[in-house]
């Protein structure tokens, strides 16, 4: 196989418990997800997870669920213990709670991975779509250096604009950060190392695990994409999607 995709869904969910099964127009959210990564170019979808009633549920739909330890203290484990036995070589962790993963974006990093087998993992980005996006701590930022690659990942506004934004007298010249997206593909062999690499001060301070892979000296290319998602970290982040998927409501 040349790529799988897997949705780490864990149904201890500290801020919302069972966020994979609630409802979103009566399919239970973990199923949206499946759906939008089935319509990627990817070999297979799995569900990874600690609970056998999201495997039941996965399975009710047509699924493939894989049971996962309830050790693991990342979503990067849950799916390196997934891939393991899997001949894939590409890897791409699909969050599961991001019922409008755009297909697009996970082709985009499936191809680059696949083309550039020397990069060792790769995530995506898009624009900021507001000020109030940029101050607002769920939304991680992301800047990255000439070549495309990530500098630093932050749930704070990044970078300080000295001078409320102008520089050296001249308004200073398009977006400095963008809107990280939650999406990760790794080289199979990166991904059996992850969980091996112990945490780290940055990745502890901002709780963002794709800052350890960064301070233990790995590059991640981050992928410009035009289709934004949104994540679901509690019941009115689910009510707001829901308004969108009925198409009654604006993303941003």
């Amino acid at each position: 196989m040349n790529a799988v995709g897997i949705i780490p869904a864990r149904y201890g969910s500290t801020r919302f418990p069972g966020k994979a099964l609630a409802l979103l127009g009566g399919i239970p959210m973990v199923q949206h997800v499946y759906e939008q990564a089935s319509r990627a170019k990817l070999d297979a979808v799995f569900v990874a997870t600690e609970d056998a009633r999201i495997v039941q549920a996965v399975e009710r739909f047509g699924g493939q669920a894989v049971l996962t330890s309830d050790q693991h203290r990342t979503g990067t484990e849950r799916v390196a213990e997934a891939a393991r036995p899997l001949d894939a070589r590409v890897i791409i962790n699909i969050q599961g709670d991001e019922p409008l993963v755009h297909p697009a974006s996970i082709d985009q990093i499936v191809e680059f991975l696949l083309a550039h087998q020397a990069v060792p993992m790769a995530t995506a980005m898009t624009p900021l779509a507001s000020a109030e996006e940029l101050a607002r701590p769920h939304t991680v930022k992301v800047v990255v250096d000439q070549d495309g690659y990530a500098l630093y990942f932050s749930r704070a506004p990044i970078p300080y604009r000295r001078g409320g934004g102008e520089a050296n007298g001249a308004k200073a010249q398009g977006p400095a950060a963008y809107k990280h997206l939650g999406l990760y593909g790794y080289q199979r062999h990166f991904l059996m190392q992850l969980p091996h690499l112990p945490p780290t001060p940055l990745e502890q301070a901002e709780q963002l695990e794709q800052l350890r892979v960064l301070e233990h000296g790995h590059q991640i290319k981050v992928l410009l994409t035009p289709h934004d998602t949104v994540g679901v970290d509690t019941p009115e982040d689910l009510a707001r999607v829901e308004m969108m998927l009925a198409g009654r409501g604006p993303r941003s």
